[in-house]
């Protein structure tokens, strides 16, 4: 059963995932956008997306580049999920991945560390 949150709770789900990033990295964070919303239309099951060039793969043509984004898919999440304190857990890790994609780590190695 899908759980029901208001999109305000939501979003502040993905503000307090943000916050658990080590603040070291926070700093690193630079010229990226998190976005939230409903779907993915291309792949409806999709939790979330890092579009963007991967820090460890920017160079000196990246300058002046539009911000990379991080979307968070809130119905797709609220899918899978069977409770409030499910929804937090989930959250936090597709966040966390995401973002772990801006840094340059791969799919696999989220799957090895535990954040797949």
């Amino acid at each position: 059963m899908t759980v029901q949150m208001t999109e305000a709770r939501f979003e502040e789900l993905v503000s307090e995932a943000l916050d658990l990033i080590p603040a070291e990295l926070a700093r690193a964070i630079d010229n990226v956008v998190v976005l939230v919303e409903d779907r993915d239309p291309e792949e409806p099951g999709l939790l979330g997306l890092y579009h963007g060039i991967a820090l460890t793969e920017r160079d000196s043509h990246y300058g002046g580049s539009l911000p990379d984004t991080i979307t968070i898919y809130r119905e797709a999440l609220l899918d899978i999920c069977d409770s409030e304190e499910q929804v937090i857990e989930e959250v936090a890790i597709t966040v966390i991945h995401e973002v772990a994609h801006y840094f340059g780590i791969e799919e696999e190695r989220l799957h090895q560390l535990g954040w797949g």
